[in-house]
């Protein structure tokens, strides 16, 4: 089945790598054209855990979108800001003539044990990956109602979003968050025909997981952690047999949530995780 987006435009945070990336080619590959939105910038609370994505990321995504057949809008805003993100909305819809789809995807990742967290630490976690989701949503809601032809919006949430994970306690309470927004806002999007779901991933093969911080949580034991060494505890997490899925295996979930295939879909917490959320 091909051009289940034909004609649709979709916005996405966190555009420049990994599953930003992964959504934006895989719904141009189904006939979306692109709002693509990143950073482009680290976060001090963050640096040195793992490299910010960059504007040759954000690039690169327009070359592949382009690639796939798509048009694409590239702007660089932070989720924290909403005049930035109200602002790369405008000219999105402004050259490319509609909105219909939101993937709310933007997030960052650090470690700590949830009573040993500085405040910074965990106000940067809570303003990116849970304010970040309710600017997105702020930013496209009017536009998809005022159009009036309904629409989709996808929260990238996690497995953090269904249960305490150790060390990352600010992560699990954003992403429980995020939970909590999409149902409040599926019920009160139903009456304009705009659906509301998040995606639950695993541990996801990008930046994020791929640095030492995030092999020293699975390997705590180890003073030089590898990815040799984490793979175990990656694998322990998931009921199936493997450390971390694909960003292509939750750009695969987007676009179903997105597509007309989902039409009654809406209020759903869709995990994409191996099994991570019944063990």
């Amino acid at each position: 089945m091909t051009g289940r987006m034909e004609g649709k435009v979709v916005l996405i945070t966190g555009a420049a790598r990994g599953q930003g990336r992964a959504h934006a080619v895989r719904l141009a590959q189904e006939g979306a054209d692109v709002i693509a939105v990143d950073s482009c910038a680290g976060i001090d609370t963050v640096v040195g855990k793992y490299p910010p994505a960059t504007r040759e990321d954000l690039d690169q995504t327009v070359v592949e979108v382009e690639k796939a057949g798509g048009r694409i809008v590239a702007r660089v805003a932070d989720v924290r800001d909403q005049a930035a993100l109200d602002a790369a909305v405008a000219d999105g819809v402004a050259e490319l003539g509609r909105l219909d789809g939101v993937v709310a995807n933007a997030g960052i990742a650090s470690y700590g044990r949830a009573w040993e967290l500085d405040e910074a630490t965990w106000q940067d976690m809570i303003d990116v990956n849970l304010t970040g989701v309710w600017h997105t949503a702020k930013a496209a809601i009017p536009r998809l109602i005022d159009a009036g032809r309904g629409g989709a919006m996808v929260f990238t949430s996690s497995i953090g979003g269904f249960k305490g994970i150790q060390q990352v306690g600010h992560y699990v309470s954003a992403k429980h968050g995020i939970v909590g927004l999409m149902r409040n806002l599926a019920n009160e999007l139903a009456p304009y025909r705009v659906r509301v779901n998040t995606v639950h991933p695993t541990n996801v093969d990008t930046h994020m997981i791929q640095n030492p911080g995030t092999w020293g949580m699975f390997a705590p034991d180890d003073p030089e952690p590898t990815q040799e060494k984490a793979i175990p505890g990656f694998t322990s997490l998931n009921a199936l047999e493997i450390p971390w899925i694909e960003s292509v295996d939750v750009a695969n979930a987007v676009l179903f949530l997105l597509s007309d295939e989902a039409r009654y879909i809406t209020g759903a917490a869709l995990p994409v995780d191996a099994g991570a959320s019944i063990k």
